[in-house]
């Protein structure tokens, strides 16, 4: 069959269609499906735009309802007129499902919202603004009135003096403090993307050190202006320490001592036996001393005896003191002398009165005068207590001209030891508590004031500079029983939360931090664990020491010498008295 041509199609259709509305009785002629092949023919309900007008007023049209349900489908509405229907039909479903002037009303309420939110960023900043210029005046006046001036408040511990001085800089830090918590609150909402990069940037960020300030900033010590002598020994000439009184920290600035008489008195310095004192090989570091002057100023027994070939004798045996008895020498420390193959003349001399208790104040050139000798060794002893040249004894690096920040400071093990302890537990920012316990409380009651505290009182003291120093943790060196460290630790506690209170742990096979003591065979030596402890402390942000104790005295010479001090340390409960004394016995 052939394709129908779709024009005479549409021909057909319409003129059906007026046939049809203008014969009221006739029938609706049905569609030849049998003709449509490829083409569909066009639905008789097409209407032509000139015909519009007249079609749609004709009542006759209501016969279209005569049409086979079936035809439905073939018909195709032009687009418009779709558009024109459902239109009218879907605004009144809209009407009814939504309130238009809600609808309208969201809108406006956005406009409103985000005019009030650009008002509240602008007060925000200006806020941020007025909280910065405030605490650069803060910052400034605290430059003016405190580290200016921080030389006066500090004395040679590096430890600060002054309690009303300490509580102007609490009071100060506090209102800082504030300040930068109110800028972090302002700044919360804006944490986000470029906004946040911006305000950082812009200076809106809490004080620090890029504004000159430092709340426990470290000590200038000033080591350009030492004034230091030249140790220049004549190579066979030797000193031999006497070292005998308290513990291995008095030993230790025992020792120092000895080196500054060595210097004056143009001599080696002889370190004793470990068989007659400690072993001092243990803890420090003998060759670094010589490495730090670039020439030989100090041997061990074992080179001296070298040197000697057995024939050791001390020519000169010079006690510093005289009372309560000459050079702090009993028989049985002369014995041990004599046992290690030194000869000695029977007689223990002095140069002069001078008692422990209460020792002079001696000069360089008092010290040449009395010690000065032709023989070959001498030996001084005990010059713990001795008061020579203190200041200069006492500044930072010590007295003797060295390339190195201390002579004396722990051996290189225990120095690596402490850093991996340090890393593996503490971090960079932590204070450390030296809390002297046992035997102390009746040493400190025979003090006015006393310096042993009820651990109530010690913690609330702790507490305040953990406040000040902003650490996480505090290392804690102690020889106090579980139960007084157990108390303590319950209430150090800072804005709710428990600072931890951090000890070397017994050895643990898991643990590496300490691998290089139990490699060398000297984990477990209580000097070296002591000397561990110290390194530990004097490597911290802050240190709290304990008021009288030798053991805290080396601590603070270490850092002073190293440039650890710093102005937040102090004693524990510095300027203040125990709430509580014990009567005597």
């Amino acid at each position: 069959m052939m394709e129908r041509d779709s024009s005479s199609d549409d021909d057909d259709d319409r003129q059906n269609l007026i046939d049809q509305n203008e014969r009221k009785n006739h029938r609706v002629p049905t569609i030849d499906t049998t003709a449509a092949s490829t083409t569909f023919p066009r639905s008789t309900f097409h209407i032509d735009d000139d015909d519009l007008e007249s079609r749609i007023g004709s009542r006759r049209v209501c016969g279209i309802g005569r049409i086979k349900f079936s035809n439905l489908f073939e018909f195709n509405f032009n687009k418009r007129y779709l558009f024109a229907i459902f239109l009218p039909l879907f605004i009144v479903l809209v009407y009814f499902s939504t309130n238009i002037r809600d609808l309208f009303s969201v809108n406006l309420s956005s406009i409103k919202l985000d005019s009030l939110s650009d008002h509240m960023r602008e007060a925000e900043l200006q806020a941020l603004y007025l909280l910065r210029q405030q605490q650069l005046e803060l910052i400034t006046f605290y430059n003016q009135t405190f580290i200016n001036s921080s030389t006066s408040n500090v004395n040679n511990s590096g430890i600060s003096s002054s309690p009303l001085v300490e509580d102007i800089q609490s009071v100060l830090l506090k209102q800082l403090s504030r300040n930068k918590e109110i800028q972090r609150s302002l700044l919360l909402p804006h944490k986000s993307g470029n906004v946040s990069a911006e305000l950082e940037n812009g200076g809106f960020l809490p004080f620090g050190a890029e504004y000159g300030f430092d709340r426990c900033r470290k000590v200038d010590q000033k080591f350009s202006d030492r004034k230091t002598i030249e140790w220049k020994p004549r190579s066979n000439k030797f000193l031999f320490a006497i070292c005998l009184s308290g513990q291995m920290s008095n030993h230790l600035i025992c020792l120092e001592k000895h080196m500054f008489f060595a210097a004056l008195l143009n001599r080696v310095l002889v370190i004793p036996s470990s068989k007659f004192d400690y072993q001092y090989s243990r803890v420090l570091d003998i060759e670094h001393i010589n490495k730090c002057l670039g020439r030989k100023v100090v041997i061990s027994f074992e080179e001296f005896a070298e040197i000697k070939k057995n024939h050791m004798h001390i020519d000169k045996f010079i006690c510093y003191f005289s009372l309560p008895e000459l050079c702090y020498v009993d028989e049985e420390h002369l014995k041990k002398l004599k046992g290690l193959g030194i000869s000695m003349g029977d007689k223990l001399e002095s140069p002069w009165v001078e008692d422990i208790k209460k020792p002079s104040n001696r000069t360089v050139q008092d010290v040449q005068a009395k010690f000065s000798s032709d023989a070959d060794v001498i030996a001084v002893g005990d010059v713990f207590f001795a008061d020579v040249e203190k200041e200069w004894v006492m500044q930072p690096g010590g007295p003797i001209a060295h390339k190195c920040k201390t002579l004396v400071e722990p051996s290189r093990l225990i120095l690596i030891t402490a850093q991996r302890f340090i890393q593996t537990f503490l971090g960079k920012n932590y204070v450390a508590l030296h809390f002297r316990r046992h035997g102390f409380l009746k040493f400190c009651n025979v003090k006015t004031p006393s310096c042993f505290y009820p651990i109530p009182q010690a913690a609330d003291c702790i507490t305040k500079v953990i406040e000040r120093v902003n650490a996480p943790v505090i290392y804690l060196s102690t020889d106090a029983a579980e139960s007084e460290t157990g108390l303590l630790q319950s209430l150090v506690v800072l804005n709710g939360k428990t600072v931890p209170l951090i000890k070397r742990p017994a050895r643990n096979s898991a643990e590496k931090w300490d691998a290089l003591l139990y490699r060398h065979g000297i984990e477990g030596d209580s000097q070296v664990e002591a000397m561990l402890d110290k390194t530990i402390c004097a490597m911290s942000s802050v240190f709290i020491g304990a008021s009288g104790s030798t053991f805290t005295d080396d601590i603070l010479r270490l850092r002073k010498d190293w440039g650890s001090a710093s102005i937040c340390d102090e004693y524990l409960c510095q300027g203040e008295e125990p709430n509580f004394i014990a009567e005597n016995e």
